[in-house]
């Protein structure tokens, strides 16, 4: 079964944001680390990025279509697309919302996530490794 990875807006472009905040790798590197993470547990990954609300969504559809796994890092989509949260709760296999920061931690906008309540997970704050923590869970849950 494959999993998808989906990546929301300006993650294609990490190379130019705050290092503090996002780490040092760009996208092509982000991705080379979540495929080689899945292949060492045994999973087959479909990486996308898109700053497109409607391609996302039209990958949500597809995958809720073929029930499959998702990973999701909403980015910026996360704090207000109620047509993504709509998309994500026609998920019937499991769903895992990633960040690569805290959102928590930072501005007060970013604290409320609408795509919280439609997953069943959010691992958020441990960079790159989000992602690989979100894999073993999804594979425990698979």
């Amino acid at each position: 079964m494959k999993i998808l990875v989906l990546n929301g807006p300006n993650l294609g472009r990490l190379d130019l944001r705050n290092s503090a905040i996002y780490g040092q790798m760009d996208f092509p590197a982000l991705s080379a680390f979540i495929s080689n993470e899945a292949q060492k547990l045994g999973l087959d990954v479909d990486i996308r990025q898109s700053d497109s609300e409607t391609e996302l969504i039209t990958w949500l559809h597809a995958a809720a279509d073929e029930k499959s796994p998702v990973i999701f890092n909403p980015a910026a989509f996360t704090h207000y697309s109620y047509a993504i949260r709509d998309a994500v709760d026609m998920l019937t296999a499991p769903v895992i919302e990633v960040h690569l920061s805290n959102p928590l931690a930072r501005e007060e906008f970013r604290h409320t996530s609408v795509i919280s309540g439609v997953v069943n997970g959010t691992i958020g704050g441990f960079g790159p490794d989000s992602y690989r923590l979100a894999l073993i869970a999804l594979k425990a849950m698979i």
